[in-house]
C-alpha cells in the first residue's frame, strides 16, 4: 500500500468531495492492494474479498462528508473493510467448529502439562516465510472456532487495538482477551507437532498468512 501523508490524504479527501473522478481513480490504485489482502485474511475466498473491498469502497464514499479527518485515510478504510469482512462471515452458514477446549493445552491435578510440549528452536515469526509453512499456519489458524480466529486475526495480524476490537465485535475487551488467550493457546497446540524441536529442525522463515 502506498501511504499518503496527512496533508495529501486532506487534499485526496477534498477532491473525492467535490467529485473529482482523478481522485476515485487514486484512491482506489492506492489502497485496493492492502485492503485485498485484509479481506482473504479474513474471508479466505478472494471474489468474497473482491466484493468486501468493493463494498467498503462504497461505503467509504458516502462516508467521506462525516469523515473528521482523526486518523489517516489508510487507517479509516482498513476499518470499514475490516467491518464489512466481519459483517459477510456473520452472514455465512456456520460450518462445524472444532470445541476450543479441545485445542486448548490439557493440565494434570499437580498444574503440569498432560503432554510434553518441546521448546520450538526458533521463534515461529522467524520460520514462516516457506508456503509450505505459511499453508500449515492458515490451516491451523481456520481449524480454530470462527469467534476465537476472528479475534486472533484482527489482534496479531491486523493489529488492532483490544478496544477497538471489543467495539467491532460488540464485546467487552476483558473478552476479546480472554478469547485472544485461549486462541493462542489452541494455534500453539495445533502447530506444536509441527514446530517442536524435532520437526522445526533447519527451518529458518517468518510468519506470512
Amino acid at each position: 500500500m502506498t501511504e499518503l501523508p496527512a496533508s495529501a490524504d486532506a487534499a485526496l479527501i477534498e477532491r473525492l468531495r467535490a467529485g473529482d473522478p482523478a481522485a476515485f481513480e487514486e484512491l482506489v490504485r492506492a489502497h485496493t492492494t492492502h485492503l485485498l489482502a485484509v479481506a482473504r485474511r479474513l474471508l479466505r475466498q478472494d471474489e468474497d474479498a473482491r466484493d468486501a473491498v468493493q463494498e467498503a469502497f462504497l461505503q467509504a464514499f458516502r462516508g467521506l462528508p462525516s469523515f473528521a479527518g482523526r486518523c489517516l485515510l489508510s487507517t479509516w478504510l482498513h476499518r470499514i473493510v475490516v467491518n464489512v469482512a466481519l459483517m459477510r462471515l456473520r452472514s455465512r452458514q456456520r460450518k462445524p467448529e472444532a470445541l476450543i477446549d479441545d485445542l486448548l493445552p490439557q493440565y494434570q491435578p499437580d498444574g503440569h502439562h498432560v503432554e510434553e510440549f518441546d521448546e520450538w528452536r526458533l521463534p515461529p515469526t522467524d520460520r514462516m516465510l516457506r508456503d509450505e509453512v505459511r499453508d500449515h499456519v492458515r490451516a491451523a489458524i481456520d481449524r480454530l472456532p470462527e469467534t476465537y480466529r476472528t479475534i486472533l486475526l484482527l489482534r496479531d495480524i491486523e493489529e488492532l487495538e483490544t478496544p477497538e476490537v471489543a467495539a467491532t465485535l460488540g464485546i467487552t475487551a476483558n473478552a476479546v482477551k480472554i478469547r485472544l488467550h485461549r486462541a493462542r493457546q489452541a494455534l500453539r497446540t495445533l502447530l506444536d507437532p509441527m514446530f517442536s524441536e524435532g520437526m522445526a529442525k533447519g527451518r529458518d522463515s517468518q510468519i506470512a498468512v
